[in-house]
């Protein structure tokens, strides 16, 4: 056995000294030529970024909600700040009429930071929107550093900005009307171009995290909403009249147990930028419906026992989760600014909670239907398996949260919640279960944001977009 152990060891030493060094492909020399070579039948791209990933502005005074931080900004670090981005609250009213100023601005490729009087910048979305350049999407940074010609015909490359606090069912019926908009404008650039009337332009969507769940939802049922009655629309694969290759990048198909862990604590971003509290956080339904699935046992009590539904808006005032908090009264008092009474603020706060998490469970639901997709619509995962991810969530008495059990996964999302892996954790022997059929799956060595900065990802997903075998 000590032998054997040696002999492995010294295999190991002989195979890493002899490793010829890592070296980055030459995107120039591989896609320059399929890049000027404009064609009718190369899919336009559309990138849709995650949460986050959406520039908000106050369509009235032109100020930046998210996006650009510091002082004078509507997102400075104060706590009426920080409440510049959360949603309004009414008892009784429905979710989809709760409405402010703030407005989708393009996807955030860069985050400006004001820091003692100093701009600075952090990357979000840069890289991706400049691989996604190849396929139309202009990148000033990749064309002035000469990586790829761009040529100066292209017209295949679409950002979909969209209210990412917002409900991700009406973010799909946004997307709906999104692509028939884009679509007719391709259609009359290939007449104008190419003397082809009416073509049948299908999309390839290119999504980030959360942004494949809106991507999924529209595949599935287009622009239907779910029931108020709590019933499911029907499944009828609406959205895949209009789109061929869906390419999801470290989405949470099925959930993630950060969410919870935000809506207990609050969430800075990033360094620098500000912290976020769970009241101001709990106003978003989207974030109710990236909650991980029950079934899989993401939350446990103090005798780790799994609570039968996450979703459970009893459980989450039991515990004084999110909104149930009666310590983020001083945050409810600058969201409601007209309501004076702390328990008619409460009131509506819970109200809102109900709403949010009943909501949520019904779109996790139209999600998990098992349905064979038509053979034209293909799935494309790229996910980390490398980064700890936290995974099992234990509360105590006092409804206090502790990370208890972590997994592989990108830092954020699990590599189980990626691939929507249905299988249980005491039989891993069979090939992988799950309702979504993957035509490829994509494992990097990266973090959430890294899978797109990965150099491995931006080869694969150049090929994949522009070179692979096509029906």
């Amino acid at each position: 056995m000590r032998f054997a152990a040696v002999i492995t060891l010294l295999s190991v030493l002989i195979l890493a000294a002899c490793a010829s060094p890592y070296k980055a492909p030459d995107l120039g020399g591989l896609y320059n030529s399929l890049v000027q070579n404009e064609s009718p039948y190369r899919n336009p791209v559309i990138l849709i970024p995650g949460l986050l990933g959406s520039k908000l502005i106050d369509q009235q005074t032109g100020e930046v909600a998210w996006g650009t931080f510091g002082v004078g900004n509507l997102s400075s670090g104060t706590a009426s700040g920080t409440a510049g981005i959360a949603l309004p609250m009414s008892k009784g009213q429905k979710l989809s009429a709760l409405r402010d100023n703030l407005v989708p601005a393009g996807a955030l490729d860069r985050v400006v930071v004001n820091f003692l009087g100093y701009p600075l910048q952090q990357n979000t979305y840069a890289h991706i929107l400049g691989v996604l350049g190849i396929g139309g999407y202009r990148d000033q940074n990749l064309a002035e550093a000469g990586v790829i010609d761009y040529g100066n015909r292209h017209f295949t490359c679409f950002q979909f900005d969209y209210d990412w606090r917002r409900d991700l069912v009406e973010s799909a019926g946004v997307l709906d009307r999104f692509i028939k908009e884009k679509r007719r404008y391709v259609q009359q650039e290939i007449e104008k171009r190419f003397g082809i009337k009416n073509h049948n332009v299908k999309f390839d969507i290119v999504a980030h995290s959360m942004g494949g769940l809106v991507a999924r939802y529209y595949l599935r049922y287009g622009a239907n909403d779910l029931g108020s009655d709590g019933s499911l629309p029907k499944l009828t694969w609406d959205g895949s009249r209009h789109v061929e290759h869906l390419v999801l990048i470290g989405t949470p198909n099925a959930g993630s147990i950060d969410t919870l862990m935000s809506l207990f604590n609050g969430y800075r971003p990033a360094f620098l930028l500000p912290h976020y509290p769970p009241a101001v956080l709990g106003t978003m339904p989207s974030t109710y419906q990236i909650l991980p699935r029950s079934r899989h046992h993401p939350l446990v009590d103090e005798k780790r026992s799994p609570v039968s539904d996450i979703f459970a808006a009893e459980l989450w005032i039991e515990k004084r989760w999110g909104l149930a908090d009666p310590g983020q009264d001083h945050i409810l008092k600058i969201l409601l600014p007209g309501v004076s009474s702390p328990e008619k603020r409460r009131q509506i706060a819970l109200d809102h909670l109900r709403k949010s998490l009943h909501r949520a469970k019904q779109f996790a639901a139209a999600l998990d239907v098992p349905a064979q997709p038509p053979e034209s619509l293909h799935f494309f995962l790229v996910a980390g398996d490398s980064e700890n991810t936290n995974k099992t969530v234990q509360f105590d008495s006092g409804g206090r949260l502790t990370i208890i059990e972590q997994g592989p996964g990108d830092g954020v999302v699990l590599r189980k919640s990626a691939l929507m892996d249905e299988r249980r954790e005491d039989n891993l022997t069979s090939r992988l279960i799950s309702p979504i059929k993957w035509s490829q799956v994509l494992f990097l060595f990266s973090d959430h944001l890294g899978l797109t900065r990965n150099p491995a990802f931006t080869d694969n997903l150049l090929y994949f977009l522009m070179e692979s075998q096509r029906d």
